[in-house]
């Protein structure tokens, strides 16, 4: 068994996690591949062993699993690394709130034990793909696991969002932004904006303005098979594109075309886990202080 690792270096909990795995797999017939930037953190392990613990030499690594060890930005950062592989993974939380990253620290060792005995569920998580008008305009990375966002570039005025799905115009926004979120990113980035809360599950996509000049526009829900088009013009002509959070500057001339991609992401969750408890855990969702 391979399992491929992912981590945010900037926490100082990481080196007890590396610790933690290469101790779990130690007597196991499991290789871990670390990527570059945990490999140095995991030669200093005491159960390192060169013959099963290795460096993701490139993007072309192969896995059964990977792990995300962070928050969701870091399980994000997996995914676009993981990318149409296939490789179910499993998120183990050292964030916030974590959604996506949803194992707490304290329960590792439990949900390490479930993957080797196959109790688990796996979860497809639907991606949004991006692709820009203009031939000459490259974007490197172009699928989304929770948003892909239009905002404004400068700080002074509002941009100029056309809409159209399906070839029919909808709507001109007049705002900061347009977020367009998967159901996975849902409790992300569009929530913050007033967007509904989605199940993972459910086959749409939702379009929330972001400080939208009118009172009568709302988000929006599509199916995830309709395709959705931009067009966006603004005073600086330029506005940023933010891909899951991979900035890019682009000029207003560049109509976007936004559709479900042809793959989906992989989600390890236990047995037992439910998006409701997940809400009422990590956002309070329902409380009522009253009873």
């Amino acid at each position: 068994m391979k399992i491929a690792i992912f981590g945010n270096t900037h926490k100082h909990e990481v080196q007890a996690l590396i610790d933690l795995l290469t101790d779990f797999f130690s007597d196991r017939d499991v290789h871990l591949l670390f990527e570059k930037k945990l490999y140095p953190q995991a030669l200093q392990s005491d159960k390192f062993n060169e013959k099963s613990v290795h460096p993701i030499e490139s993007a072309d690594f192969e896995a059964d699993f990977a792990f995300s060890i962070g928050g969701d930005g870091t399980f994000l950062h997996t995914a676009m690394n993981v990318g149409n592989k296939a490789i179910p993974i499993l998120g183990i939380n050292m964030g916030h709130l974590g959604f996506l990253a949803d194992v707490a620290e304290n329960d590792v060792k439990a949900a390490l034990n479930a993957l080797l005995n196959g109790n688990y569920v796996l979860e497809d998580r639907t991606l949004l793909h991006v692709e820009a008008g203009d031939e000459t305009v490259e974007l490197k990375m172009p699928n989304a696991l929770n948003d892909v966002v239009v905002l404004k570039k400068d700080s002074s005025s509002m941009i100029s969002i056309d809409l159209s799905v399906n070839g029919e115009f909808v709507h001109t926004y007049q705002s900061d932004g347009l977020i367009i979120a998967t159901p996975t990113g849902s409790t992300a980035y569009s929530m913050s904006v007033g967007g509904p809360l989605v199940i993972p599950c459910a086959k749409s996509f939702i379009l929330s303005p972001v400080a939208s000049h009118s009172l009568s526009v709302r988000p929006l829900i599509v199916p995830d098979d309709w395709e959705i088009e931009l067009s966006i013009s603004s005073r600086s002509h330029s506005f940023l594109i933010a891909i899951d959070g991979r900035s890019n500057t682009l000029n207003e001339k560049t109509k976007l075309k936004i559709k479900k991609a042809d793959y989906t992401i992989k989600l390890i969750k236990q047995k037992g886990y439910t998006f409701f408890d997940t809400l009422k855990n990590k956002l309070l969702w329902g409380i009522d202080k009253r009873s």
